[in-house]
């Protein structure tokens, strides 16, 4: 490899935004990616299911890509990776619970045959020439989460993945702090570092707290309680089961990802379920309340969610009942906030009683993220030449940005980087020089990227303000109207009730059809603008309204 060969760091989602996670790291004609997520669609895309990461850079490049290598198993770090690999064939590098998660995502993409998963452990090493990828054991509000240090000729680059430091775990082993003090010694290149709480001072709570309040609250109530918690927080669903077991309840299991993560966290021996504690959610009327506790999904609010149904009274299985006491074992993600409060005043309305971290002193949630001290502790450890925050939004990598300048490293060494830039490492220094395609593609059912900005658009337009359909058949030899204008209205007004507005549009075609029959005009586009534009001047002049107008011409 040629001395003058820089290391490129391109970062193509999970900066400026929750979510969607992936990292590019290029050598000379070498390229290895680091996770690969999805987001949530927010409200403003309307019908989406999910989104994922732009990899037009990588599939140009696919030739040169090596490997995709995995820090841990939440969606937005492994959700993009059956789009990613239907384009680039790779291996994919994971530990156990990771690639667990990863097979079952695998396999409803009907892609678990034509992947080479690889397993590794913390400690491991794996040469992907010119890169060696060490995995450091981390902590985080998943099992077998793992921070990364790439050996690159240049030097290491210390990726911490999503953390923080616990220092009583519930699997027993406690962060890799020697390993990052030890790469600090030798000299670290550049560490990109989480950034979610950044703005949170002093520690992150360990997960055990808890654990204690589970057991407290289980302890005092003889109501039936429904934990609803992040589905991939394996930890979390074990206390909720220990202190189950601990008060004589049955469990059952409610919601389709969290139903997939207790069967692989169970063969899988991550998680510990007693005999005959599990129960079918079918069989929960055969239990007295104060024997029954419910584990579900939709701590977020997701629409269509366990819990959301439920609240709704669409669960076909649960109706929350006066007495009921519910658990929002979880914070809403940025931009959740409205949809979770919607939840939690449908509980209430039935007559549950809703516990979550505003409502109780006792802590029925912690993050899986560092807060500053610890994030501060990393840097002290490892003494990176350049820093790079990653993994928020913009005030996030602001606050852990600021952090780096506190514990004494050179404001030009810091890069707040964007989605697509691409940062440049070489032996005279490190700059952004240029940038790839980068942003956010789509997932609507079975369509991946088929649904753009205009799309959207219309979507919107149609939600917001409705549509007016006007049918209208012209003789095409004379161009006369033979039959019509029939009006058509969905999500504007009802016909029934506006029948003199429907009437008033009807006439308003029928002057514009008859003004371009008089000056023979034949062409159906401009025949439809007319109409169009006459019809959407009067309605605004009557409704203040502007909804989408679609002539529809057919010709015998």
């Amino acid at each position: 490899m040629a001395k003058k060969a820089k290391l490129k760091i391109i970062p193509l989602g999970g900066l400026d935004e929750i979510g969607k996670n992936i990292t590019a790291f290029e050598y000379g004609n070498d390229i290895i990616v680091l996770d690969c997520g999805l987001a949530f669609p927010d409200e403003e895309l309307l019908g989406i299911d999910t989104v994922i990461p732009d990899f037009t850079y990588l599939i140009k490049n696919r030739e040169r890509v090596k490997a995709v290598v995995l820090t841990h198993g939440h969606e937005d770090h492994i959700g993009g990776l059956p789009y990613f690999l239907k384009e680039i064939a790779v291996p994919v590098y994971g530990t156990n619970l990771t690639l667990g998660l990863v097979s079952n995502k695998l396999k409803e993409h009907n892609l678990l045959s034509s992947v080479k998963l690889i397993r590794v452990n913390p400690g491991d090493t794996v040469n992907l020439n010119p890169f060696k990828v060490e995995f450091i054991r981390s902590n985080h509000s998943i099992a077998d989460a793992v921070a990364v240090a790439i050996h690159t000729p240049l030097g290491p680059i210390v990726h911490t993945g999503d953390f923080k430091i616990d220092t009583t775990p519930i699997d027993g082993d406690m962060i890799d702090l020697t390993r990052f003090g030890e790469l600090g010694k030798k000299g670290v290149l550049a560490l990109m570092s989480d950034s979610t709480n950044a703005e949170r001072s002093g520690f992150t709570k360990s997960e055990r707290t808890v654990g204690s309040t589970f057991e407290s609250v289980f302890k005092s109530t003889k109501q039936r309680i429904i934990v609803a918690t992040f589905a991939s927080n394996v930890h979390r669903v074990q206390q909720i089961i220990n202190a189950a077991y601990n008060n004589k309840r049955k469990i059952a299991v409610s919601g389709r990802s969290m139903i997939n993560l207790v069967e692989v966290a169970t063969t899988l021996g991550y998680m510990k379920v007693p005999q005959g504690i599990l129960i079918d959610i079918d069989d929960i009327k055969k239990y007295p309340p104060e024997k029954l506790v419910i584990i579900t999904t939709g701590s977020q609010g997701e629409p269509m969610s366990a819990l959301y149904r439920m609240a709704y009274s669409d669960h076909k299985k649960v109706e929350i009942t006066a007495g009921d006491l519910v658990i929002v074992s979880a914070n809403p993600i940025p931009g959740n906030e409205k949809l979770v409060s919607n939840v939690v005043n449908e509980l209430y309305k039935k007559g549950a009683t809703v516990v979550n971290d505003h409502t109780t002193a006792e802590a029925v949630h912690v993050s899986g993220h560092a807060c500053q001290e610890e994030l501060k502790m990393i840097l002290a450890l490892t003494k990176p030449k350049y820093f790079i925050p990653v993994h928020g939004e913009y005030k996030h990598l602001k606050a852990n940005a600021d952090l780096g300048r506190l514990m004494g490293i050179d404001n030009k060494n810091i890069f707040i980087m964007n989605i697509g830039d691409v940062l440049e490492i070489g032996h005279d220094g490190a700059k952004c020089t240029d940038t790839v395609p980068a942003g956010r593609v789509l997932v609507d059912g079975l369509g991946v990227g088929d649904v753009g900005n205009i799309v959207l658009r219309d979507r919107k337009h149609l939600a917001e303000d409705g549509l007016i359909v006007v049918v209208v058949t012209i003789d095409g030899a004379s161009g006369t109207v033979v039959a019509g204008p029939d009006i058509i209205s969905r999500g504007f007004v009802y016909v029934r009730e506006s029948e003199n507005l429907m009437e008033i549009i009807r006439e308003i075609a029928k002057d514009a059809l008859d003004e371009c029959e008089r000056n023979k005009v034949r062409d159906w586009t401009t025949i439809k603008t007319k109409l169009k534009y006459r019809i959407a001047d009067e309605l605004y002049r009557d409704t203040k309204r502007k909804p989408m107008i679609l002539p529809v011409i057919m010709e015998v």
